[in-house]
């Protein structure tokens, strides 16, 4: 077989989406286009434009093929420059299969093949789009494994066989208003009602007369009205969100493998070896925490976690009740322990360290706004309402070192931080491939330090704050002896 027989196109079907979805990306253009053009031309130069959105449609699918070999992965696109991509197969980290709406009503699939550089800003190889069949096969074929007969017929359902780990149970989505995701998608409706539409109030009657109810009201009912009705929307806009993100979930285990598929409308599946797998990660936002929930991610080569643990696909556990996510994280990782392991705490100089940043930080600003009052002739109740930071300041420092800690449960590195976000990394000893420790110049006259473990998976580094010196030196070397035994000197 010659070499132009073995390139490959992607599926024809893409010719019905792809036109459609640069007409899409260019509609504002054209939009512009269409009203700034003088002397009826406007019409014309739009339809230019949409015609030359489609064309760049079109090409896509001419000009792109795609080759597998048992050593490399290659893409070849552009016309007037040609590019290719290639990719050797043993840097194949994971296999993720995406598809909207219109692809799933066409039966495809986009592929993104992650390679170990794919945290680090690179998109990896993406084929967009194949047939749900096609990929699910060439992603059993790059990760070696069998291709389920249900996952050749329908990927986005997943693999039939397998251990399940975990399935969205529809409680779970009473945790969505807690994750402050409803605020996001709120504030990006209300910017783009507000940018793109010109929305006014006042050429609505409906929003008139609430506007009118509101202005006969007293100013705290009104307020107290008004903040209840944005929490109602709040906490519905967090539900869809989670909703849309995570509908169909499942975790299931398969040999030397974890599958997980999610989403209503754009459904993923992703999946991920067990042999890239350094770890987990638990985490808690503040709200999340206050309702008993947390979260679960995967800490392993090859996801796109630089842009965000949902969107990199290293979700293992959707927002959850606490105990389920630290099942997962112990099932995923293989040991029983470390989710709920007690923390070694790091002495009274951390305590202290925190307790005097929050109190420098209150202090500071009532400060500037006591002699704003003073000097400027500014109001006293912004300096008086600041008083409150104190208190508030010293229960922040309080839980950050609460819950700030580590431990070395076998060959699981356990490291535990943060305050407003609760986190508590499950890493393999065996995935560290340095250490670094970092002093501040406080650091250095309290006696503490900053070890950080590097990695080639997750974030690249996880650190454990102001431990005392010796301590850090010693987990480090009880960690991953041989890195740092050149460079110790042991007392006889």
């Amino acid at each position: 077989m010659n070499e132009t027989e073995t390139w490959r196109r992607l599926s024809p079907r893409m010719l019905a989406v792809h036109p459609v979805q640069e007409a899409v990306r260019f509609l504002p253009v054209l939009v512009g286009v269409l009203f700034i053009g003088q002397n009826g031309q406007g019409h014309l130069w739009s339809l230019i434009g949409l015609g030359l959105a489609i064309g760049a449609g079109l090409l896509r699918w001419f000009t792109t093929t795609y080759h597998i070999d048992p050593t490399h992965v290659r893409v070849r696109r552009g016309l007037l420059r040609r590019r290719e991509l290639s990719v050797p197969r043993d840097r194949v980290r994971t296999v993720d299969l995406t598809a909207h709406p219109m692809q799933r009503v066409l039966g495809l699939s986009r592929v993104v093949i992650g390679t170990g550089r794919s945290d680090r800003g690179s998109e990896g190889v993406t084929l967009d789009a194949l047939t749900a069949a096609e990929a699910a096969r060439l992603r059993a074929e790059l990760l070696g494994r069998p291709v389920p007969v249900s996952a050749a017929d329908a990927p986005e359902a997943g693999p039939s066989t397998g251990s399940e780990l975990a399935r969205l149970s529809p409680r779970w989505m009473l945790y969505g208003p807690f994750t402050l995701s409803g605020i996001a998608t709120f504030g990006v409706v209300a910017g783009w009602v507000g940018n793109e539409t010109r929305f006014d109030p006042e050429e609505f009657g409906l929003f008139r007369s609430v506007i009118g109810q509101f202005s006969e009201l007293p100013v705290a009912v009104a307020v107290l009205e008004i903040v209840v009705a944005v929490a109602v929307l709040v906490a519905v806009l967090s539900i869809a969100a989670y909703v849309l993100a995570f509908w169909r979930f499942r975790l299931v285990r398969t040999d030397g493998t974890l599958h997980v598929t999610r989403g209503l409308l754009t459904t993923r599946s992703t999946t991920i070896e067990l042999r890239r797998l350094r770890g987990a990660e638990i985490s808690e936002p503040l709200l999340l925490r206050a309702v008993g929930g947390a979260r679960c991610l995967a800490i392993t080569t090859g996801l796109r976690v630089g842009r965000g643990a949902e969107r990199g696909g290293s979700v293992l556990l959707p927002p959850a009740p606490r105990a389920e996510a630290r099942r997962v994280a112990e099932e995923v990782t293989g040991e029983t322990g470390p989710a709920t392991h007690p923390l070694v705490r790091h002495g009274g100089r951390a305590r202290r360290r925190r307790h005097t940043r929050a109190f420098v930080f209150a202090a500071l600003v009532t400060g500037i706004l006591a002699l704003l009052w003073w000097l400027a002739g500014w109001p006293a109740w912004p300096w008086q309402a600041a008083l409150a930071l104190f208190p508030l300041g010293a229960l922040l420092a309080e839980d950050r070192y609460r819950n700030l800690g580590h431990a070395l449960l076998g060959r699981r590195l356990i490291i535990g931080i943060g305050s407003l976000v609760r986190r508590r990394y499950l890493l393999s000893s065996d995935g560290v491939i340095g250490w670094v420790i970092r002093r501040s110049f406080f650091q250095r006259r309290a006696g503490l330090v900053s070890l950080t473990a590097t990695t080639a998976a997750g974030q690249g580094h996880y650190t454990c704050v102001d431990l005392p010196a010796a301590e850090a030196i010693a987990l480090a070397d009880a960690a991953v002896p041989s890195l740092l035994e050149p460079f110790l000197v042991r007392r006889q």
